[in-house]
């Protein structure tokens, strides 16, 4: 398995990760248990945009990735 197929099973793995906490905040009666929720989807979020930023760099580096 190439890094970069890792990196995208990484991020695919984290989206499920975050849908999941957006489920979470979105049918908890607390709210400040929605606010954590929301607080660690946003962290999630931040994650993802550096993944998908990397995944961008690889790809431009090694074309032969691209799509995979």
């Amino acid at each position: 398995m190439t890094v970069a197929s890792q990196i995208k099973q990484t991020l695919a793995a984290l989206k499920g990760a975050q849908a999941t906490l957006q489920t979470y905040a979105e049918h908890h009666p607390d709210q400040n248990i929605k606010a954590e929720f929301k607080n660690c989807e946003n962290r999630l979020e931040n994650m993802i945009q550096g993944l998908e930023t990397r995944i961008q760099q690889i790809e431009f580096e090694e074309p032969q990735y691209k799509g995979y």
